[in-house]
């Protein structure tokens, strides 16, 4: 005869639903759809240079965003190199923090901390 807690694991496993597929991708509908900005189609495949001024445009085009252009498109440019995580290539990584270095340049905003850091030990 099974124990008790046995059975309680087998009845816990049956009641115990997988997600659907569509919940686990939520971070990819979100750069798709996203309600703040209309991005370009492949505007991430871009050089950085032009990754910096499409996320731009769209941040200047959007009446819906909350903060400014300069906020919105660096958090949009951070969500999706977030999102890329463990999976990014180190070269599509570099490419992306690039573009950040960019949008500060286009913005007038002062070099992030890691562009501070590499200047110094030079």
């Amino acid at each position: 005869m099974a124990s008790t807690s046995a059975r309680r694991s087998a009845a816990r496993r049956k009641t115990q639903r997988r997600r659907p597929a569509k919940t686990r991708r939520w971070s990819a509908e979100v750069t798709r759809r996203s309600d703040a900005l209309d991005l370009e189609s492949g505007v991430f495949r871009k050089s950085p240079h032009a990754i910096a001024v499409s996320l731009t445009r769209s941040a200047q085009r959007s009446r819906r965003r909350k903060a400014g252009p300069y906020q919105s498109a660096m958090s949009m440019l951070s969500f999706f190199i977030n999102r890329g995580g463990r999976g990014l290539s180190a070269s599509r990584r570099a490419k992306l923090e690039r573009a950040k270095e960019e949008l500060r340049k286009l913005h007038g905003r002062p070099a992030g901390r890691a562009t501070r850091s590499r200047a110094k030990a030079r």
